[in-house]
């Protein structure tokens, strides 16, 4: 499950690897940086004590009230544009310094239990980001059980899938599985629970909702998206919350990892010149973050600083995004 971006709460979110992220995109002082996941503001709100200005994008409508708050305390500094990551070279209304994307599901999202994000609370099985198009309803109750099992298998790596996806079929002949406390439940009838594992639905919960908002070609536009729009000695920060996510982001910086070996009997491919340099290695959580906000010890923070090579065309090869018949 990604870690949540956001609060319901009046006080100011500290978002995860925060002074990571700010050195990442550093010198922040009179710099224009993009939001792409605005969330509750947390990173926003931070950059923009920093002496930056951010142009902030989410295309959940719910975001709007941490915007006003933004926008009155910063009102030459903030502006917000409704939209998804993925068209943010569109969105941005001219150049950037730098870019930060926090990949994943909103803790207003989790919390609101009729958004049907967690099957820790009982509500309406949907998992919509933007609340528009296909339910995780729609796909549970109409996916034939080959599709469904593989989805889970592909966006959840869950290794229990085909009994999962037969339980699920059997289950909704008799009436359809609306709520995620009824899925939840479902779930852990079928392949159990031991104790101290995570929950038996986490997986599965994690491959509908990747499913339902389309989020891996999210990622991968919008890593693309920042690649068009960063110039020479642009930074661009990504914080991703699951193996899956990371490995897109990690081959996208470094395209020669995903690559296939080159035969030394064959002729070699001329390397093209390299979109990115690397602004460090990859960071983690601090074991005290970690002890503050338990769901940050899956976070991985990558970093990449833009060369003056020209963007390349989107392209999923090399990068391992997972592919599902069942998604949509």
């Amino acid at each position: 499950m990604s870690e949540p971006r956001g609060s319901d709460s009046q006080a100011p979110h500290v978002p995860v690897l925060l002074a990571e992220v700010l050195d990442a995109l550093a010198p922040l002082e009179g710099a224009r940086i993009l939001d792409g996941t605005f969330g509750a503001g947390g990173y926003s709100r931070a950059l923009l004590e920093a002496g930056a200005s951010v142009v902030a994008v989410d295309r959940d409508p719910s975001v709007l009230p941490h915007v006003d708050r933004l926008a009155a305390d910063f009102p030459s500094q903030f502006k917000f544009v409704a939209g998804t990551f993925s068209e943010l070279d569109e969105l941005a209304d001219g150049p950037v310094d730098g870019v930060v994307l926090d990949i994943g599901v909103s803790s207003m999202q989790l919390d609101q239990a009729e958004r049907g994000f967690s099957f820790m609370q009982e509500g309406p099985l949907d998992m919509r980001m933007s609340s528009e198009g296909e339910s995780a309803a729609d796909l549970v109750n109409t996916l034939d059980e080959a599709e469904l099992a593989n989805l889970l298998f592909a966006f959840g790596e869950e290794r229990k899938s085909r009994r999962i996806a037969h339980s699920i079929v059997m289950a909704r002949a008799s009436q359809p599985i609306t709520t995620t406390t009824q899925l939840a439940r479902l779930i852990e009838k079928s392949i159990g629970r031991k104790p101290g594992d995570a929950h038996p639905a986490t997986r599965s919960f994690q491959a509908l909702r990747i499913a339902v908002n389309g989020e891996f070609d999210q990622l991968v536009e919008g890593l693309f998206a920042s690649e068009r729009l960063l110039t020479e000695g642009g930074r661009l920060a990504v914080v991703t919350f699951h193996s899956l996510e990371d490995r897109i982001v990690k081959r996208f910086f470094d395209p020669e990892k995903g690559a296939p070996t080159q035969s030394r009997h064959l002729p070699q491919v001329a390397l093209e010149a390299p979109r990115w340099a690397r602004a460090g290695k990859a960071l983690k959580a601090s074991s005290g973050e970690v002890a503050r906000n338990p769901r940050s010890r899956s976070a991985t923070l990558r970093a990449g600083i833009r060369t003056a090579a020209p963007a390349r065309a989107v392209t999923y090869a090399g990068l391992g995004v997972p592919m599902s018949r069942g998604a949509t």
